[in-house]
């Protein structure tokens, strides 16, 4: 299995997930480029389609012929674009709280937080506050882990480990009013999708509206949804219910 993260996520934020879900099978958590510790791209090439390459080289690297791929957010663009192109090396498609479709009160939020974003923080418990997080509370001494790997060292403090490209996309989105052209049709990439797919999505969730998930079912018949008590970080928000739903799913694959 080969987990995918989000925007303001990390290969980190699956390690416990995946660890969970994988106890009879091999699992990979990647940083997608332009996150954690993949490098950079120096031209800003951040499409869809060559994210979608970048999976394929991984699984390379790794020699899987096939793999079943679990992705969250922005990295269910990459997914489902790799998925839709190359059906021969996924044998199913889970994608956590993304369609191709994102509720505007969630953009925004994105939008603004990534935007204003920091250079460097002063200290790492900065970079939690930031985020939402207490430092000081019993939530923040768990998740210091989290954002200790999150941030890396740097002249002044500590920096998120994410390309600038993105928070410098986003400051131009919010001061022109235009969302950046993605190249290519989502909603036409998940229609082309022929492996079966979970779509979960978190009840809470401000990106992907509940109105929005019929459309999608109605997209593609081979999508089967479930809809988890959750916000939009649903592997870490209800983790128990999403490797309920996630196991089952999974284990119907072999036996097709």
């Amino acid at each position: 299995m080969l987990f995918i993260h989000g925007l303001s996520y990390f290969s980190y934020d699956w390690v416990n997930f995946g660890t969970r879900l994988c106890t009879d099978r091999l699992g990979c958590a990647m940083d997608m480029r332009g996150f954690g510790d993949s490098t950079y791209s120096p031209a800003g090439d951040y499409s869809v389609t060559t994210m979608a390459d970048d999976i394929a080289h991984l699984l390379d690297h790794l020699r899987w012929d096939k793999v079943i791929l679990v992705a969250h957010s922005m990295g269910g663009r990459s997914a489902t674009c790799f998925a839709a192109a190359n059906p021969a090396r996924v044998a199913g498609l889970v994608l956590v709280d993304w369609s191709p479709e994102n509720a505007p009160a969630g953009s925004k939020r994105v939008a603004n937080t990534v935007a204003a974003t920091p250079d460097t923080f002063a200290t790492v418990a900065d970079a939690m506050r930031y985020f939402g997080t207490d430092p000081d509370s019993p939530d923040g001494a768990d998740k210091r882990a989290r954002f200790e790997a999150y941030t890396r060292p740097v002249a002044g403090g500590f920096a998120i480990k994410r390309d600038s490209f993105f928070r410098d996309q986003f400051r131009r989105q919010l001061e022109t009013g235009e969302a950046p052209k993605r190249g290519v049709d989502l909603w036409q990439l998940l229609s082309d999708v022929v492996v079966p797919t979970l779509v979960l999505r978190g009840t809470r969730s401000d990106l992907f509206a509940a109105e929005t998930l019929p459309k999608v079912l109605q997209k593609n018949p081979r999508i089967q949804a479930q809809e988890i008590e959750a916000g939009h970080h649903v592997a870490g928000d209800n983790p128990e219910a999403a490797i309920a739903t996630i196991r089952p799913f999974i284990n119907s694959l072999e036996q097709a």
